[in-house]
C-alpha cells in the first residue's frame, strides 16, 4: 500500500522527525479549537477574510477595466493603422499647379493643389479628400467609403454637398458666373 504523505517527506528526508510531529500537533491543535467554537462562528468568515474578499474583488474589477482599456486602445491603434496603410497605398498624386481647390475642416478653410479635371472629379465625388498626419491627400471615393468605416473623422470632404434650394433667396436672380473659383 502507498506511503503516507509524511512517510515519504521524511524517508526523503525532507523533514525530520521533530518537524514532523510539531506539524502534526499543530494540525490536532487547530481542529481541537474548531470543535470547541460553535458552528456559527466557523462557518461564518472572519473580518479579515472579509476585508481580503473585498478587495480581491476589488482589484479584480480594477484589473477587468483595465484590460478593457488596453484592449480599446490595442483596437484603436489597429484602425488607425489601417487607414493609414489605405491611405499610403492608394492616394492620388498631387499635381504640380498653382491651382488651388479650397475646402473647409472644421471651421477652417484649407487649400491642396489640383487642376481643373482634378476639381471637376472632387466636385462629382469621384475623389475624396482625407486627413493624414497633418496634411491633405486625395484618395479614390470607393477608398473614402472603406476609411469612413473604421474611422469617419478622418475624411474631411467627399463630393460636394449641394445644399437644397432656399426658397426666399434674395440673390436667387443673380447666377452665380461659370468662372468663379474658391
Amino acid at each position: 500500500m502507498s506511503m503516507s504523505l509524511r512517510d515519504q517527506l521524511l524517508q526523503a528526508g525532507l523533514v525530520s522527525e521533530k518537524q514532523a510531529r510539531a506539524a502534526e500537533q499543530q494540525a490536532q491543535r487547530q481542529q481541537h479549537g474548531q470543535r470547541q467554537l460553535p458552528k456559527q462562528q466557523r462557518d461564518a468568515p472572519s473580518k479579515a477574510e472579509l476585508a481580503a474578499r473585498q478587495s480581491q474583488q476589488a482589484k479584480a474589477a480594477r484589473d477587468q477595466e483595465l484590460n478593457r482599456r488596453q484592449r480599446d486602445e490595442a483596437e484603436r491603434k489597429a484602425r488607425r493603422a489601417e487607414v493609414l496603410q489605405l491611405i499610403e497605398q492608394h492616394r492620388l498624386p498631387r499635381g504640380q499647379t498653382d491651382e488651388w481647390y479650397h475646402f473647409t475642416d472644421g471651421k477652417r478653410v484649407r487649400r491642396i493643389p489640383a487642376d481643373a479635371g482634378m476639381r471637376a472629379r472632387l466636385s462629382r465625388g469621384e475623389v475624396a479628400i482625407v486627413r493624414c498626419e497633418g496634411r491633405y491627400e486625395l484618395i479614390p471615393a470607393e477608398v473614402a467609403a472603406r476609411i469612413r468605416e473604421r474611422d469617419e473623422r478622418v475624411v474631411i470632404a467627399l463630393g460636394c454637398l449641394h445644399a437644397p434650394p432656399i426658397e426666399e433667396d434674395g440673390y436667387r436672380d443673380f447666377p452665380v458666373p461659370d468662372d468663379l473659383m474658391w
